[in-house]
């Protein structure tokens, strides 16, 4: 967030530094006048910048939460992963840390939204890779064998009475919100999967949680299920309890 901060300022300084010579032959004024132009979208860059992380270190309801979520995702995000090319950076641990930062902006928005509201999205690998049964049309279908975490993730969603689905991938996964309407999503997947759905989504808040991995990508993924339920209590109305991880926890 801070490289991404001076990057902009870096930026803003050689947009003014580099037409200085030329904009001075035009007119007197104009290299003036430019430098009033950028110095006011600084200002507004890392002033909307402090906010976002004051937001995220206090885990205050600011006003404007949603924008700043808004930023992070439409404009910092895409700027970071440039710049972790650029710096050799890891992409999934770039994409992580959009995750934890969009976890918190979620958070501080303290939304509570009715069971009905509220819609659980979870990867097919979470599924046992000889299962048979079909869960991606009804994951009621789960004959609960207890061989994968499907059967606790339905058994969490019935206790809370909330919506769960089963994606095989993004244009399933957009199918499901589109037609379900939350307000709120708790999502489970991958770096890559998690990352894309909160663009996707936007301006649903989705809190993603990271999938584990014992077995490689995408086969017989495994899920915390203490950070699913904390997510349900604390996005439900009437569940006064705070999560204990604002983490979206690491691969394994």
């Amino acid at each position: 967030m801070i490289i991404t901060c001076f990057a902009l300022v870096a930026i803003a300084f050689l947009l003014w530094w580099v037409p200085y010579v030329g904009l001075k032959n035009i007119h007197p004024a104009l290299p003036f006048i430019l430098a009033l132009c950028l110095a006011v979208l600084v200002a507004f860059g890392l002033g909307g910048a402090l906010t976002l992380i004051f937001t995220i270190l206090w885990g205050k309801n600011l006003f404007i939460n949603q924008k700043a979520r808004g930023v992070v995702i439409r404009f910092l995000f895409p700027l970071l992963i440039v710049l972790g090319k650029l710096f050799g950076m890891n992409k999934d641990e770039v994409r992580r840390s959009f995750i934890a930062v969009n976890n918190r902006l979620v958070l501080s928005e303290a939304k509570k939204v009715r069971p009905e509201k509220l819609l659980i999205l979870l990867p097919h690998c979470l599924q046992f890779h000889e299962c048979v049964v079909r869960i991606t049309g009804n994951i009621e279908n789960c004959k609960s064998c207890g061989k994968c975490k499907i059967k606790d993730l339905v058994a969490l969603s019935k206790k809370y009475r909330v919506s769960i689905s089963v994606a095989t991938g993004g244009t399933l996964a957009r199918r499901i919100v589109v037609e379900t309407r939350p307000e709120m999503i708790i999502g489970v997947a991958c770096e890559r999967d998690l990352t894309s759905g909160i663009q996707d989504t936007y301006p649903i808040p989705v809190y993603g949680i990271l999938n584990k991995r014992p077995f490689g990508p995408c086969f017989d993924t495994d899920v915390d299920l203490s950070l699913v339920e904390e997510g349900l209590i604390a996005f439900l109305k009437n569940e006064d309890h705070k999560p204990k991880s604002l983490s979206p926890s690491r691969p394994q």
